[in-house]
Parts: C-alpha cells; structure tokens; sequence
C-alpha cells in the first residue's frame, strides 16, 4: 500500500465495468484539457460517444485523437474517431451553445450525459476586482453553465425523459477569499444543481455537482505556487487531487449506480472544505505584527 500523501496512479482509478456507459452519449465542456478531458477519455474508455468543447482549437483537436486512441485500446473495433465529436464553443454565447448542442444531435441523436466543466476565474483581492471582471467570471461560470444545460435539456434531455448533469463547482464551503467572483458563481451553481434536480425529477433528468478541492491540472499552474503549496498543506489528507480522481467522482454520477441520487455535491477534496484556511488575516489593532 502507498504512503499518505501518495497520488493514485490513473490505472487505480479504473473501476468502473467495461461497457458500463455503452450507447450513452456524453458532452463534456471545457473538454480540451484538465478534468474535462479525464472524464471524456474515461467515459469514452467505458463505451460512450464523446463530445467536447471549447475555446481552443488546437487543444480540442489534440484531446480528439487522445479519446480516439482511449476507445481503439478498449474495443479495437470500429472508427474511434468517429466515436468522437470536438468543436468550438464559447459556453458565454448562447448562439454558440445552441449550435454547438445541435451538431452533436445531430451527429449521435442525443445527449444523455452532460459534464459542465467549462469555466475560468483568475486570483485577486476583492477591492481589484473590477465590474466588468466580475461579471465576466458570473457569465462565464454561472450563465454559461446555466446556458449549456438549458439547450441540452430543451434539445434532448426532457423530450427523451432521461438524462445525467453533472455540474463542476468548487469550494464554496467556506468564504473564498481571493476568489469572491467564481466563490459567487459556483455557489449559483450549485443552487441552480438543487432547482433544477426538483424541476427537472419530473423528467427523468438527475442532476448533481462535484467540488472539487486541490487538483493538480493545467488550471493550478495559472495560480502563485505560495497559494496552491499552503493549500495543500492546508488539507487534511496532505496532497493535491488528481484529474482522475474527479473523473471518477463524476462516471460516478454518470453511473447505474447513481440512480437514486439527484440534488447532491459530491466534495472531491481531501477534507480541505473541513479544516483550514489558505488566506492570510491581517490583525487591524495598532502595533500588532
């Protein structure tokens, strides 16, 4: 057995039943890289078609050909490719979202699975945050998430009377300092996973969350090193998250053996959101260090 504080290694993660998410349809946005191209590659791994999207071209054309060669090392039968569709999308432009649902009806019929995993933010003090980025991180985190998940239902989801959302928030648990704009927006978030899991019971769409704490990905690079090192010795179970393990988290919920869960937030995050603070507070009293 590893050591605490030992990250798992992606093949620990893989335990879910081959074929689990046969004929089911998956979207996933922010797919080009981080946990949204973990849980593609891991949905495609267990038989699903794949579709993801983002900002970047050349990023969804590379996170293409990894899912492909996931699916021809699981099942080398048939196109893999052709298992996969990747497109841009700006999750901020409805005119964008609605298309971008379209083509992937049109190309495999229906969406049954959606992962809102797009989403961005960027650290500062509260006071330096202007209007305009805050709500440029409330549209991009909030309405963009509500966006993508209003077109999937009206275009498949309630007309089928069946689907899976699975929502990516954050640690909202606490205050956010330092993050007060997207600590905002995924705490619409995941109001908005609750509303809807009530409204939406009626038709056979389940929708949940996963917070996920410290992960190690492509979006902890953007960040000081200062703040993601005392986050992580902040956290109880002493390391950083990997992308695997939230994409296992979120097939999850995706599963057969979520079917009696809708409403929730499953906490990836080693405890953090129960223990600690990773922001500095300064004492106002004179003299004091």
């Amino acid at each position: 057995m590893a050591p605490p504080g030992t990250p798992p290694t992606p093949e620990s993660q893989r335990v879910f039943a081959p074929g689990i998410l046969a004929d089911q349809v998956a979207m996933v946005t922010g797919g080009g890289s981080g946990i949204g191209l973990a849980t593609a590659v891991e949905m495609a791994r267990l038989g699903a078609r794949v579709a993801i999207c983002g900002r970047n071209s050349d990023k969804l054309e590379a996170a293409r050909d990894r899912i492909a060669t996931a699916i021809a090392e699981a099942d080398r039968m048939g196109d893999a490719r052709g298992r996969v569709h990747a497109g841009p999308c700006d999750i901020r432009e409805p005119d964008q979202v609605s298309a971008f649902v379209a083509s992937v009806v049109e190309r495999f019929g229906h969406i049954d699975i959606l992962v809102n995993n797009a989403g961005g933010q960027f650290p500062a003090p509260a006071q330096q945050i202007s209007p305009n980025g805050f709500a440029a991180v409330i549209r991009n985190n909030l309405v963009g998430t509500f966006q993508v998940t209003r077109e999937v239902a009206n275009q498949s989801m309630i007309e089928r009377r069946h689907g899976r959302i699975i929502n990516v928030t954050a640690n909202i648990y606490r205050g956010f300092p330092g993050m007060a704009h997207t600590g905002a927006a995924r705490a619409g978030v995941e109001n908005l996973t609750m509303s809807l899991a009530v409204e939406w019971a009626q038709f056979g769409i389940l929708v949940n969350a996963v917070a996920p704490g410290i992960i190690t990905s492509t979006g902890t690079t953007r960040y000081p090193p200062e703040i993601v090192q005392r986050a992580v010795a902040q956290t109880p179970l002493a390391r950083a998250g990997t992308v695997d393990e939230v994409a296992a988290a979120i097939v999850f919920l995706a599963s057969p053996a979520a079917q009696y869960i809708t409403g929730a937030t499953l906490r990836v995050d080693g405890a953090q959101a129960l223990w600690g603070d990773v922001w500095g507070v300064t004492d106002p009293r004179p003299g004091t260090p």
